[in-house]
This record gives structure tokens, sequence and C-alpha cells, in this order.
């Protein structure tokens, strides 16, 4: 159990150690370019050539306390590049007793893929419940508050107050738009064998800020247009589609690599699950939006990796006082070919089951993922 805590300490803290350059930014740039042979539901990507999640990152110690990031994010959307900033906060390095502070703006450390960026991903999309949930991924402004407890086991609590402009997708006159508590428990089984396990909550007070008026004027003016097309963004989109007042995700990683070496073999599985409920004023309690994935991946040799994919989600549009039952089953297959931590190629097949988005049931994506410059260790 002892030899697991130190390792989860180290990829936990966002901050490197203190060094002969520990105050020169580093820079890092992850080229992401793909292409698919049809559209995906979702947010899952538009049928030909695109560039992906390409991110610039500089990072640096500001002091002996304190640590900076900035992400900038290029990606496509329609026939427009558009450059976005994913990051910019600093964080405490020398807080006593645990405690880290993180000021700006984040990914939120709520579930097991949010808080990653999307090239540490074994696919090349994130699943459908998190296209349509979180948008991929939620990242906001607003302040984390983190602390590891002293325990025998890696145990994680953070608590983060947001803006909640980007889980809305506009801007609203609310400072607090989003709060979110989450913790995290892991540890070894034995010197080949970890695990983590995840709870997160969050509250929106902001899912009806801006939302019933339109609904209800679509509900008066549009003649209950069914056509499903308001969420079916076959881009990048990185908007909320479905949110809900109330945001429950469970999660759970087993990890498995001889000796705890995971240079030429490794396997690991993962699931979530996510359940949104109170859409809006007009939600009953059968009106939620959820959904869950469950995946493994094998390293089988040095440079390859398979990885396979399942999920599902059940939604609800609303449409004024009233709602639209929504599904879709996915299920992906993923082949990578990694030559080092910096290049990735991939190739993935995905298969799409819906009579309620405007997709294509069969989809292949070839990916290529270069990263240029500092890249430091991946999360647990």
């Amino acid at each position: 159990m002892k030899r697991l805590i130190p390792s989860l300490i180290l990829l936990t803290a966002t901050a490197p150690a203190l060094g002969a350059n520990a105050f020169n930014p580093n820079l890092s740039l992850v080229l992401d370019g793909s292409y698919q042979n049809s559209d995906a539901a979702l947010g899952g990507g538009s049928e030909g050539f695109s560039l992906g999640h390409t991110e610039l990152t500089m990072d640096a110690n500001v002091d002996d306390q304190f640590y900076g990031r900035l992400t900038a994010v290029l990606e496509d959307h329609g026939v427009e590049t558009e450059i976005g900033l994913e990051e910019a906060f600093v964080e405490t390095t020398g807080l006593p007793s645990g405690l880290q502070l993180k000021l700006g703006r984040f990914l939120s450390g709520i579930g097991y893929l949010n808080g990653r960026h999307t090239h540490e991903d074994d696919f090349a999309m994130r699943p459908a419940v998190y296209r349509a949930l979180l948008g991929s991924h939620y990242f906001d402004d607003g302040v984390q508050l983190q602390w590891l407890l002293p325990t025998n086991i890696y145990w994680l609590w953070r608590i983060e107050g947001l803006n909640g402009k980007r889980m809305l997708g506009s801007t609203h006159d609310r400072g607090l738009g989003v709060a979110t508590i989450s913790t995290k428990l892991g540890g070894d089984i034995n010197a080949s064998h970890s695990w983590q396990a995840g709870f997160s909550y969050v509250y929106n007070r902001l899912t009806n800020v801006g939302q019933d008026d339109a609904h209800e004027h679509d509900h008066e003016e549009e003649e209950h247009d069914h056509d499903h097309d308001d969420h079916d963004d076959h881009g990048h989109s990185h908007a909320v589609s479905y949110p809900g007042k109330h945001l429950y995700i469970v999660d759970g990683v087993w990890k498995w690599a001889p000796n705890g070496n995971a240079r030429a073999k490794a396997l690991k599985l993962s699931a979530e699950y996510l359940l949104a409920r109170d859409p809006n004023r007009y939600a009953t309690s059968d009106d939620t939006q959820e959904g869950w994935y469950a995946a493994a991946s094998y390293k089988f040799a040095p440079a390859w990796q398979i990885a396979v994919r399942t999920g599902a989600v059940d939604l609800s549009e609303p449409h004024g006082d009233h709602f639209h039952a929504q599904q879709l089953t996915e299920s992906d297959v993923s082949l990578t070919w990694s030559r080092s931590h910096f290049s990735k190629l991939r190739l993935m097949f995905s298969h799409q089951d819906s009579d309620d988005f405007d997709a294509e049931e069969s989809l292949i994506k070839i990916q290529y993922q270069m990263v240029l410059g500092a890249h430091g260790a991946h999360a647990y």
C-alpha cells in the first residue's frame, strides 16, 4: 500500500519540483488532426479533414509558493478556426496539511476524464455521455480547494466555486453559478494492481437562466418542431447541451502492469455513470439526463495499444413545458501506435445507434497527435 501513495501524490500535484530551471517557463505544443468519413452525433466531429484539439501550453513556478499555467486551444468550428483559452490559473505549492488552492480558469476536477486533457485519452473522441452532459470537458473560471488526507490510502477531496458561464453557454449576472464537491480514493492491491474510485456532485443554479423564454418561444412560434436538431452539433462544441440543476458522477478505474512496469504491457479498465436532474423548472422526476460508458485498453507491446468502449445516453430535450426523449448507443474500437511519449497515430471505428440524431451509424476516424516541447507525466 505504501508504494502507491507517493506516486499518486506526484501525479495529482500539477506543479513540478523546484530545480535549476524551475522559474523558466516550459513550452509545450500538442498538434492534433484527424480525418473521419462521416458525421458523429453530439459534437463528435464532422466528415472530412479537421484540426483537432491543438494545445499550446506555457507553465512554470512563479516562486517557491506558486505555480502557473496557460493553455490556449485551436479548434475547427465549421469553416472557422477558433482560438480559445482553456486554462489560465495559478495554484499554491507550499500550503500545509495537504492543502492546495487553485485560482483562475481550469478543468473541473469532477469525474475521471473531465480533469484530463483530451490528448491523454485512449480514443479519438470523448464518450457520448461526456459530450452531452459536460461538453466533452467542462472548464470554467473560479476557485478550487483540494485536500489530500494523511491516510494509508490515497484519499483526495475537492470543492470548487465556478462562474458557470461555460455550463450555461453564455454570460449571466450571477457571480457564482456552479459549485462542485468531489472525492477520490485509491490504492495498491499488490505490486501489479491498483485502483481508484470517485464520486462527484455538481450544483448548477443557472439551469433556468436564459433558457425558459427561448424554449417557450420555440413552443409557441415553431409549432413544436420535433426534428431534434438543436443539440445535434457535429463540430467540437464545448457548451453543455443537456444541463441539469443537480449532476452526480460515479467513476472507477482499475490498472494492471507487471510489477508496476507499464512500459511493455498494461491493462486499464474504467467506467463512469452520470445523472443530471432538473433540467428546467418544468421537469419532473422522469425528465433526466443520464448515461454511462465502460472502457478497456490493453498495451500489448511497447508501441501498441488496443482499446474498446461502449456506452449510452438517455436524454430529455426540453421544448418549453414538455420534453422529448432521445437515446444514443455508441461502441468504439481504437488502435494506437505510439513511437514515444510524444507521438501517436490512431485508427478508431465507432458505431452509433440512434433514431434521434442526424449521424451515420458507422464512423472511421484517423488521428495524429504530436507533442513538441516539455510534456510531463499524465494523471493516474
